[in-house]
């Protein structure tokens, strides 16, 4: 038929008009799974699999393991495959994930808070050297990682971590994650509130229970009340930040929406005032709009932050309010600026009941099961058998008596743990990298502790605060885009025109002061060979042009791209 005035949908073929399914928010009534992750969740919870892991998989071995199982419920009990050995970086994106996993898996063991009893971290090494080579990381969510774990074995290393109350419960999956909190909770002189009972009860409550279980995405928490700003708490989904209300005294300011990945951003203050007995709530009401509300269409849309940029804080605290807590909450005052240079608690401090805690620095987080049967053995000589791991992939040892610390320190230097590091050891950080993660594209940890050693050889008078974060790919799990120099793991080529492992650069980023996301100079990438090098070069041009007091991210912000380059 021929096009006419009357008749002007002739003119051209007719489309077909689809409805549009929503972004997969259950509360707007879209239950129908739009991707295999929702699917696999609607079709059994994740914390499900528990029961298949101890009856059925333990029995029969790593071929009997249902794939929707292997590589999506088995997270939420803290473990992931780890990557076959011999596969480069190359192959990470091309390969399917069958090609990718190898037949040992990656245990997270959930720390709260950072808390554990020597008993517990003695418990941990003996895991490590039985089941998993000798391996563990200590994470920058507080948590401990072990490696070359069996599935023959996780029942086993389950029934002797609950028995000193650990768990791996939620380590990974799409669930409320670790609550990470202040190391020094309770003890610190300068602190405005213990959130200990908060993370206590929030992991009472909620954590392994089904109302919480299948979120879009992941969920983490931060509480602490110390003035130091001590974790990380703009790049969390939630966040309750110790403030002093001027009518109703200590309690929280309550942050929303932080996360980093490949679509960083910082998280919102609501402008709410929390007392301590009232956050378990609150959190709860947060988790519950994120679970209702959350975008579950697209993984790479899935997070928290996306909703509360699309929402703005007001709506997001008035849905808060109205719909989850039925009440309004207190308006309240912002957090001052972190009160030290170091917000890690190395070194040596003074606590409240004028005893000492003594923080030291292991390599980039990389340490050992005999390294940790030693840390408990020198803290009970030493301490009362507390000890702490922090944001920044150290660890604390608490209660020390002032005669007891200077053979501490000593004790800790022989297992080459300082507790005295240059700002290189102090301020660096890596991620599990090529070696074991399956998203990997470079390696990691070697790199990060040969960078910290050539730098205190080449600068050994640097003393200022300074963060080097390493990634092995662009998901950020190190902190890159926050870090002074971040380093996102690539593929780059050298100058023969090979392609090599290296690193895209990010610096300037912070948090807590003058909270940014590092700078990218256009083109500036570097290779792994290359890269002590480079940051040498920058870090004394950063000493050359540097004004009195300048902090290196400051500089950074307003450096010729030359001087960065």
């Amino acid at each position: 038929m021929a096009a006419t005035p009357q008749n002007p949908a002739a003119a051209a073929p007719r489309r077909k008009v689809s409805r549009h399914r929503g972004e997969g928010q259950w509360a707007a009534g879209h239950h129908t799974p739009l991707n295999g992750n929702e699917q696999f969740k609607k079709d059994d919870d994740g914390l499900n699999v528990r029961t298949r892991i101890e009856t059925i998989y333990s029995k029969r071995g790593f071929d009997s393991i249902d794939p929707n199982d292997l590589r999506g419920r088995m997270r939420w009990w803290g473990l992931y495959t780890q990557r076959k050995p011999g596969i480069d970086g190359g192959k990470t994106a091309i390969l399917e994930p069958e090609e990718l996993d190898d037949k040992y898996f990656m245990l997270r063991v959930r720390i709260d808070g950072g808390r554990l009893t020597t008993q517990q971290l003695r418990v941990i090494g003996e895991i490590s050297e039985e089941f998993a080579r000798g391996s563990a990381d200590v994470t920058d969510r507080q948590n401990i990682q072990l490696h070359w774990i069996r599935i023959e074995d996780v029942p086993e290393i389950w029934n002797r971590l609950e028995a000193v109350g650990l768990s791996t419960t939620e380590a990974c999956g799409d669930c409320p994650r670790v609550v990470i909190g202040s190391p020094v909770a309770g003890i610190a002189e300068d602190e405005i509130i213990d959130g200990t009972w908060a993370i206590d009860e929030i992991h009472e409550r909620y954590i392994g229970s089904h109302e919480y279980s299948n979120l879009p995405r992941k969920f983490k928490t931060a509480i602490s009340g110390s003035p130091l700003l001590d974790v990380v708490h703009e790049i969390n989904d939630i966040a309750f930040v110790g403030v002093e209300h001027p009518e109703h005294g200590p309690g929280f300011d309550v942050w929303v929406g932080g996360g980093l990945s490949t679509n960083p951003k910082l998280g919102v203050r609501l402008g709410a005032w929390v007392p301590l007995d009232e956050v378990p709530e609150v959190w709860a009401g947060v988790v519950g709009i994120f679970r209702d509300w959350g975008y579950r269409r697209l993984r790479t849309r899935a997070r928290l932050k996306f909703l509360v940029a699309d929402w703005g804080p007001e709506k997001f605290r008035q849905v808060l309010e109205d719909d989850y807590l039925q009440r309004k909450l207190v308006d309240g005052p912002a957090p001052a600026e972190p009160s030290g240079r170091w917000r890690d608690h190395v070194g040596v401090h003074r606590q409240k009941d004028g005893r000492f805690y003594v923080g030291f620095a292991p390599r980039v987080g990389r340490v050992d099961g005999a390294t940790l049967t030693k840390i408990a053995e020198v803290a009970e000589a030493h301490g009362s058998g507390r000890v702490r791991t922090t944001v920044e992939q150290k660890m604390i040892i608490l209660d020390v008596e002032e005669a007891q610390v200077e053979p501490l320190v000593e004790a800790l230097d022989a297992l080459d743990l300082t507790a005295r590091p240059s700002s290189f050891r102090r301020g660096t950080m890596a991620c599990t990298g090529i070696e074991y993660c399956k998203l990997a594209i470079v390696e990691t940890k070697a790199r990060g502790a040969a960078l910290i050693d050539e730098l205190e050889r080449r600068i050994p008078e640097f003393d200022e605060p300074l963060t080097i974060n390493l990634n092995g790919c662009p998901n950020a799990c190190a902190r890159i885009q926050v870090a002074d120099i971040g380093l996102k793991g690539q593929l780059v080529l050298n100058d023969q025109g090979e392609q090599v492992e290296g690193y895209q650069v990010h610096l300037g980023g912070a948090l807590g002061l003058e909270a940014g996301f590092g700078r990218k100079v256009r083109g500036l990438k570097v290779t792994s060979e290359e890269l002590p090098d480079y940051v040498e070069r920058v870090l004394k041009r950063f000493q050359a042009e540097r004004e009195e007091g300048e902090r290196f991210a400051a500089w950074a912000s307003r450096a010729s791209e030359e001087a960065l380059s």
